[in-house]
């Protein structure tokens, strides 16, 4: 390996996420918005550029169109230094079918390699919530000598059964010795130093370039194969004792507070989709957006600060323990632990109450929205209801999640 190795980065952004319907129904799960001005693509990307990674493939397939714009858009970087954020769709090279999943995204995709020729590969998901330095990781995967690492962070045994569990070597506990999918019993992968935790994958991996297109060619004969990466190719490597693991519990990033360090979410669900938007709000917030030293990147919007009018004692425009994201008026009416986003229009005597706002949502006069999900352009008539009466909801055809979060989708109209 040499001593400045040639990176290049893969996320993996083909998903459909079913389980964040009606979210999912007209995007790409990573092209759902978060925290009022992001999408979850960019915190991957945020990541990978910030470790100082400049050559940047993202493999899509369902509902792109968002996604690629997105991509397209916001990601740009210098022709000059040959540098890239390149949205790659599936395109059948190998054959008649699209990806059949996320080891055979790359496969399908190996002439990117090709043409850049990288040393190590980096692959991530794009659907994740976290900060993390990869150059720490890949300086690891080089020391090891390994043609894998995956990286691992701590979880409570309880939650095995949702995980796939990176089993340590005894003798070298940054060697996996297994890698097991969903386990209903992970107690024999618990940590010798906290016998309470395992290691969950989260499916983030550093391959040695050569090492990964052999492996991901022989899979891609495998019938047998469902052509996955946790499922199939790192179980591969960790046969053959060739595997390692980073754990992120050492990951260092500038600027990060100890409550938001080695922060880590699945937003997999419309409940711990709306946990995370959660946890960016209070005062000294779980996940902190505003750390300079690390930025979260995204498109920039143009659009006029935000506006909060009306001061009479009767009508008061204003927001508490919440994010207000630009071009959004609170007009005379009430947001209180919730996100908003840009263009949202609260109106008089409204009331918003631990929710997330998407886009150019309107909330009517009188109206009332209590631990909601709005999608974009969202209109909530005067004087309506949405997230007090549940049952109501669902005779309106809206959504609720099994935590009580009810979802409205994009364009919907919320009557009395």
């Amino acid at each position: 390996m040499r001593a400045n190795p040639r990176v290049l980065a893969i996320v993996l952004a083909g998903g459909e996420g079913k389980r964040l319907m009606p979210l999912t129904r007209d995007r790409a799960k990573p092209a759902v918005p978060f925290g009022g001005t992001y999408r979850l693509i960019d915190f991957s990307l945020s990541n990978i550029i910030n470790s100082g990674y400049l050559k940047v493939v993202v493999l899509t397939q369902y509902k792109s169109h968002s996604l690629d714009r997105h991509v397209s858009k916001t990601w740009q970087m210098s022709n000059l230094l040959g540098n890239y954020v390149a949205p790659v769709p599936a395109q059948q090279r190998r054959g008649k079918n699209w990806f059949l999943g996320s080891a055979d995204a790359i496969y399908q995709s190996l002439n990117v390699m090709d043409d850049e020729k990288p040393d190590i590969v980096l692959v991530t998901g794009a659907d994740n919530i976290y900060r993390m330095d990869f150059s720490q990781m890949v300086e690891q995967h080089i020391d090891s000598g390994f043609d894998l690492t995956v990286a691992g962070i701590r979880q409570p045994l309880e939650l095995a059964s949702s995980f796939g569990v990176i089993n340590t070597d005894k003798a070298n506990s940054t060697k996996v010795a297994s890698f097991v999918e969903k386990p209903a019993d992970a107690s024999p992968y618990a940590l010798a130093d906290a016998p309470d935790q395992f290691l969950a994958s989260m499916g983030n991996y550093v391959f040695n370039t050569e090492a990964l297109i052999e492996v991901l060619t022989a899979d891609a004969g495998d019938i047998s194969s469902k052509h996955d990466m946790g499922g199939n190719i790192v179980p591969r490597f960790a046969e053959e004792g060739n595997c390692g693991v980073y754990d992120f519990t050492f990951n260092e990033i500038p600027g990060a507070i100890e409550r938001d360090r080695c922060y880590w979410r699945d937003v997999g669900t419309i409940d711990s989709f709306y946990d995370a938007n959660m946890d960016l709000i209070s005062v000294s917030p779980v996940f902190n957006l505003y750390n300079s030293r690390w930025p979260l990147h995204t498109g920039y919007i143009s659009l006029p600060p935000a506006k909060f009018v009306y001061g009479h004692h009767e009508r008061l425009g204003h927001a508490l323990d919440s994010i207000v994201s630009p071009g959004v008026i609170v007009s005379g009416g009430e947001v209180i632990g919730s996100v908003i986003s840009p263009g949202v229009r609260v109106n008089s005597w409204a009331s918003v109450r631990e929710s997330v706002i998407f886009d150019e949502a309107v909330i009517g006069r009188n109206a009332h929205v209590q631990r909601a999900i709005l999608d974009k352009r969202v209109v909530v008539e005067e004087g309506a209801q949405i997230g007090v009466d549940h049952e109501h909801d669902r005779a309106r055809g809206f959504h609720v999640s099994e935590g009580g979060i009810t979802v409205v989708p994009k364009n919907a109209r919320v009557s009395v």
